[in-house]
C-alpha cells in the first residue's frame, strides 16, 4: 500500500493547488472570481497532464477548457447581469447535504484508488501520451477516418458561413472580401 511521502513534491504542490482553486470555484459569491479560480483548476489540471507525459490532452484541455469554455462562462455571466437582489434565498441544508456526499465520494474514490492508482504510477510506458506517437497513430492506422473528419469539419465551416452569409451575398463575394481585408 503506498503513501503520500513517495508522491514526487511538483504533483503534491500542483494537486494542493487543484484542490483549493476547485474549492474556491464552489465556495466564491462572486461568479467572475469563481470563474477566474475555475481558470487556475484547469490550468493546474494541464500540469497534471504534463507531469504525466500527457502533453496533448495538457494543451487540449488548455484550448478547449482555459479557452473555449471559459470565454463562453464570463460571456454569459456578464450578459446575465447577476446582482444580490435577484439572486434567491437558500437554506443552509443543501450546502450540508453537499458537504456530506462529496466527502462520501471521496471516501468512495479513495478507497478505489487505494490498490490501482499505485499501479498506475508505476506504469511501465512512459512515451504513451506523446504527440508524436498520436500522430503516428493517425497517420498510419487511421488515416481514412482522421481525413474524413476533416472534410466533415471544412463542410460544417462552409455551411456555417453559408447559413451566416448578409444581405444575399454569395461565397465567392464573402471570400472577396475577406481577402480585401486581409490586403488592406
Amino acid at each position: 500500500m503506498g503513501n503520500i511521502s513517495n508522491l514526487p513534491i511538483p504533483f503534491l504542490v500542483l494537486s494542493f493547488i487543484t484542490i483549493l482553486c476547485a474549492l474556491y470555484v464552489v465556495t466564491s459569491k462572486n461568479p467572475v472570481h469563481s470563474v477566474l479560480a475555475l481558470i487556475l483548476t484547469f490550468f493546474s489540471i494541464s500540469a497534471h497532464y504534463v507531469l504525466l507525459n500527457a502533453q496533448f490532452l495538457a494543451i487540449v484541455n488548455l484550448m478547449v477548457y482555459a479557452g473555449a469554455i471559459m470565454v463562453l462562462f464570463l460571456f454569459v455571466l456578464m450578459l446575465l447581469n447577476l446582482s444580490k437582489d435577484s439572486e434567491p434565498v437558500k437554506s443552509n441544508l443543501w450546502g450540508v447535504a453537499a458537504a456530506i456526499s462529496a466527502g462520501l465520494l471521496l471516501v468512495i474514490i479513495t478507497a478505489s484508488f487505494q490498490k490501482t492508482g499505485i499501479a498506475i504510477m508505476q506504469g511501465n510506458a512512459p512515451e504513451i501520451g506523446l504527440v508524436k506517437n498520436l500522430g503516428r497513430v493517425l497517420m498510419t492506422e487511421y488515416l481514412v477516418p482522421f481525413e474524413l473528419s476533416g472534410i466533415l469539419f471544412i463542410a460544417a465551416m462552409v455551411g456555417a458561413v453559408l447559413l451566416g452569409k448578409r444581405d444575399g451575398a454569395t461565397v465567392q463575394e464573402i471570400m472577396n472580401l475577406n481577402n480585401d481585408t486581409n490586403n488592406a
